[in-house]
């Protein structure tokens, strides 16, 4: 399973640890990934999901799962959340 989150596509990042002495070696930057189940309130489900820690700041910040996918980028999204995304549009378009 790759480090990546679904919703934002934040990923892995590399650079270097440097000593006091200016030494350089490699390291990689790890996103803060959370295993968390979300609520989508067109379909009515939960979808588990792995998602960063500022993804989820995120959701809730714009008012759920479904405004912030509605909100997001495609190309950012992952193959599930672009499904979904999807599936919340065409019922909020049913709906109305």
């Amino acid at each position: 399973m790759s480090r990546v989150c679904e919703l934002t596509g934040k990923g892995v990042m590399t650079g270097n640890n440097v000593s006091h002495a200016n030494n350089r070696t490699r390291r990689r930057f790890l996103p803060n990934l959370c295993q968390v189940t979300l609520i989508s309130d067109a379909l009515g489900q939960r979808f588990r999901l792995r998602v960063s820690a500022h993804a989820l700041r995120s959701v809730e910040h714009r008012g759920g799962l479904d405004a912030f996918l509605v909100k997001a980028d495609e190309t950012e999204l992952s193959m599930r959340a672009r499904l979904l995304r999807r599936q919340i549009v065409k019922k909020t378009a049913e709906a109305a």
